[in-house]
């Protein structure tokens, strides 16, 4: 019998530890400006989850024939579409990288980010030590 090493963290979203294979490969960085595969919504990834941490009850609330896997990276957003700002939580396999580079137009974005330059934002300083 092979034992994988696998690591563990809290997700306050699902209020429990969640397990998660110690090497996940996360295909966009914090500050990378991304878009919806699906629906038409882009915004700027804050945090990266490496598996599936949000609750049960989210997760059920996808249509199960668009519900994403749980065993892939998860992206929190500061997101935006033509009517509203909000924060997003998607999987890896339904982003794209933002082709447009623009700027993403979310009241969250001076919280967390310094400045954009070249299609990403740069997290604060203060947040990084």
């Amino acid at each position: 019998m092979i034992m994988m090493d696998r690591s563990e963290f809290f997700s306050p979203q699902a209020g429990r530890n969640v397990e998660a294979p110690r090497h996940s490969t996360a295909r966009f960085a914090i500050g990378q400006v991304v878009r919806h595969r699906l629906f038409d919504f882009r915004g700027v990834v804050f945090d990266i989850d490496p598996v599936y941490a949000n609750s049960e009850e989210w997760y059920e609330s996808i249509p199960a024939d668009v519900r994403p896997r749980r065993d892939q990276p998860f992206y929190h957003l500061l997101a935006e579409n033509e009517d509203s700002s909000y924060v997003a939580y998607v999987s890896q396999q339904n982003l794209l990288t933002d082709e447009d580079g623009g700027p993403v137009d979310h009241p969250g974005v001076p919280q967390l980010f310094d400045d954009f330059r070249k299609g990403r934002y740069r997290l604060r300083r203060s947040l990084t030590h």
